[in-house]
């Protein structure tokens, strides 16, 4: 009995020895299963000769902040491939080259629909929120920068944002727990969308964002209802609520975080009375928020682009978490 039991127990002991690999193997493959991230690769930004005549690059990067900002050393770009519905989506990264912990990360929406190769675009406004103390992290969305998937202007799409909360938690360079929205135009869109579906925003910024669908398709039928038989499935069917969808109006109860909105007074792709919609429901609802219009400025305030970032940086830094009196120069 005595020998039975010792060859039992050796024997128990062996396929315990057997098994806690193989469960430690699936639990490993299991949790590499569950991560976001694919890849990450250093973004070379080229010299401004050689993308001057790109349509925008004038508005967002006048030649002298982007050869500034592209030659300052403490930051570096990247491009990173990460997870959303089973797709591999794109994202930009901004950041000190240096690891830390004391930046909050503002989490930045680009305008417009299918875009590729942007980077150089966005490279003057990211260093001016990296240099007041920032980390930025943008989704270009499916479709877009080489990535899978259909863009459906504020459809699924809006998916691959709020994937990026996960997404922050995988990267060292990203404070997971001070993430902050800003988006232009279209993007201003996807935050607000974030925000009601709720973003673990600690603040929220748009400037140029479309709040009220329903007016803009009442006041220029010609020039939506086109765009939207193209981009979004089943729209004479359920039109209304593809709008409603899209419209902060409709839902601005559902705005919990403090909200800068910002518009140009002279704006002809998004009239100012979007932004003002949005401003009159919010304050209704004793929502924490403030507006401002950029007098004689256009969709971008691309003529006081300074004095709009820094605007949205000190408006983070007012409602966010405390970081501490170096944040600005703490690598990360």
């Amino acid at each position: 009995m005595m020998t039975i039991s010792r060859h039992g127990a050796r024997l128990t002991l062996a396929l315990a020895v057997m098994i806690v690999p193989s469960v430690c193997a699936q639990a490993a493959r299991g949790a590499q299963a569950d991560k976001v991230l694919v890849s990450r690769a250093a973004v070379t930004l080229p010299a401004y000769r050689d993308i001057a005549e790109r349509p925008l690059i004038r508005l967002y990067a006048p030649q002298a902040d982007y050869e500034r900002a592209r030659a300052d050393g403490t930051f570096v770009m990247e491009r990173i491939v990460y997870k959303s519905d089973g797709l591999e989506v794109v994202a930009l990264l901004y950041r000190t080259r240096a690891a830390g912990t004391g930046r909050g990360t503002i989490v930045f929406n680009r305008g417009s629909y299918i875009r590729q190769n942007t980077a150089p675009e966005y490279l003057v406004t990211f260093h001016r929120l990296a240099a007041a103390g920032y980390t930025v992290l943008a989704p270009m969305y499916r479709g877009s920068e080489g990535a899978a998937g259909v863009d459906q202007m504020g459809g699924a799409e809006l998916h691959d944002l709020m994937q990026v909360a996960e997404l922050a938690a995988e990267l060292p360079a990203v404070n997971a727990q001070a993430l902050f929205l800003l988006g232009e135009s279209r993007g201003g869109m996807m935050v607000l969308q974030a925000l009601r579906d709720g973003f673990p925003a600690q603040a929220a910024a748009v400037y140029g964002a479309p709040t009220d669908f329903f007016a803009l398709f009442a006041d220029d039928p010609g020039q939506y209802e086109p765009l939207a038989d193209q981009l979004w499935p089943g729209w004479r069917q359920r039109r209304d609520e593809i709008l409603g969808r899209r419209s902060a109006v409709c839902w601005a109860r559902r705005i919990d975080v403090p909200l800068l909105i910002l518009h140009g007074g002279a704006d002809d792709s998004m009239p100012v009375t979007q932004s003002l919609a949005l401003a009159r429901h919010l304050e209704a609802l004793g929502k924490l928020y403030e507006l401002h219009i950029y007098a004689a400025e256009n969709h971008m305030i691309s003529g006081r682009a300074a004095d709009r970032d820094a605007s949205i940086a000190a408006w983070f830094r007012r409602h966010g978490p405390r970081m501490g009196a170096d944040a600005r120069n703490d690598s990360h």
